[in-house]
């Protein structure tokens, strides 16, 4: 279920608001992400939050992926789940809206009808 947000431009690259994500999460013991949020900057974030980080790395990184929990990220299906279920809301998966604050409103309500049978 999704904790937390951020609606970014189409233009803006995810290690960029990644930061602000990860500062506004909770005390969480591992944070799985796919290999768009592999930098080293995000891991010492992550590490320094008191987490484990399961993200892949890229293909031509000089570290490899050795010490990668592939267990651990076989959770990352859970978060694609909660973007098909939040695409199943027109108003989500087109974003019809032209001002932010609008279409976060709606992912907003979004989020809340998928925490509602909880």
């Amino acid at each position: 279920m999704p904790v937390e947000f951020d609606i970014t431009g189409g233009e803006v690259n995810d290690c960029s608001a990644a930061p602000q994500l990860i500062a506004k999460l909770p005390d969480v013991e591992v944070i799985v992400a796919d290999k768009g949020y592999d930098s080293e900057y995000i891991r010492e974030q992550i590490v320094k939050k008191g987490a484990k980080a399961a993200i892949p790395r890229k293909r031509n990184s000089l570290k490899g992926n050795a010490d990668m929990d592939w267990g651990l990220y076989s959770y990352r299906h859970l978060v694609e789940n909660t973007f098909a279920r939040l695409k199943q809301y027109r108003a989500v998966a087109t974003r019809y809206d032209k001002l932010k604050r609008n279409y976060e409103s709606m992912v907003a309500i979004a989020c809340g009808y998928l925490w509602l049978p909880m």
